[in-house]
């Protein structure tokens, strides 16, 4: 899976610390996962797309075989 997460922060002028506490989850799980390092829960992703106001399947991009 990949993610578009360091992007969209980047627009929107979040660091990994503000992002995680927005998201509920540590600034390392915002780390792990911006490196592709870890998969985050589906609630996690769906708090992360509603601060981006952007879909989960535009920011979580999965690869047609891994589904």
């Amino acid at each position: 899976m990949k993610n578009r997460l360091k992007e969209l922060r980047a627009r929107d002028g979040y660091n990994q610390t503000e992002l995680a506490k927005k998201a509920g989850v540590s600034r390392q799980t915002i780390s792990l996962i911006e490196r592709d390092d870890f998969m985050p829960s589906i609630l996690t992703a769906v708090r992360i797309a509603r601060i981006f106001n952007e879909p989960v399947e535009n920011i979580f991009i999965f690869e047609e075989e891994e589904l």
